[in-house]
């Protein structure tokens, strides 16, 4: 929740959450921003396709993208960032603007590191 918050509130980003992968659907986790959709399925959405894929979806107009699920009107473009366990995802990273094309490879490279951190803490964890 705190990596989710620092993320939003450094950055000015309009959503930033995370989603488990749970049997057959990806299932909210910690977030901040406005009400989100509460459950995914593999392959619907950005979440889903990036899930599905197994790799990082820069998407600079989610308007344009086929099949996006519309959690708010306000949400323009989209970074959504898988994470692995043993090259499975487990979860994914959801980052929304309120702004086209507001996500770089920058943007990407950096969240992904996020991702690779969570990963190996996880794997620690247990």
């Amino acid at each position: 929740a705190n990596v989710a918050a620092a993320l939003r509130q450094t950055f000015g980003f309009f959503w930033v959450g995370f989603y488990f992968v749970k049997e057959n659907e990806l299932v909210l986790g910690p977030f901040q921003g406005d009400i989100a959709c509460t459950r995914i399925q593999k392959g619907r959405g950005v979440c889903g396709t990036s899930w599905e894929r197994a790799e990082t979806l820069v998407v600079p107009d989610v308007d344009l993208f086929p099949g996006h699920i519309a959690c708010s009107a306000l949400s323009k473009s989209e970074i959504v960032v898988p994470v692995f366990n043993n090259q499975e995802v487990i979860a994914v990273i959801d980052v929304d603007s309120d702004q086209r094309n507001d996500f770089s490879e920058t943007d990407k490279i950096y969240l992904e590191q996020i991702a690779l951190r969570w990963a190996q803490q996880l794997k620690g964890s247990k």
